[in-house]
């Protein structure tokens, strides 16, 4: 993937499991969720908590300040107070490494 970045090892997540990455000069939550990688914008558009300090549940993330829900697979808001989504990014699998490609559009 063109201009991805190495954000650690495959085997650091376990499913459930979630991280904040940098990728580039955004910060991002990656996440491993049903054996697969999903990778979102980290802050949320409400009110700008950091949902890397949210909890994951399924394949939604919540916010610590406010507990808006974001899906980790689409970025869709699925609960309130937020009304926007975040951002989703690529993210491979390549050899060990996880890769993390820039905001999709």
């Amino acid at each position: 993937m063109e201009d991805s970045v190495r954000v650690g090892k495959a085997s650091d997540l376990a499913d459930g499991d979630m991280m904040l990455a940098e990728v580039g000069d955004e910060q991002v939550l990656v996440c491993r969720v049903g054996g697969s990688y999903f990778a979102v914008g980290d802050e949320c558009p409400h009110a700008g908590g950091s949902l890397s300090d949210g909890y994951l549940e399924g394949e939604e993330v919540e916010c610590p300040l406010h507990g808006s829900l974001f899906s980790v697979k689409t970025g869709e808001n699925t609960g309130p107070p937020a009304t926007e989504g975040v951002p989703t990014y690529q993210v491979t699998v390549e050899g060990e490494d996880l890769m993390v490609g820039p905001a999709s559009p």
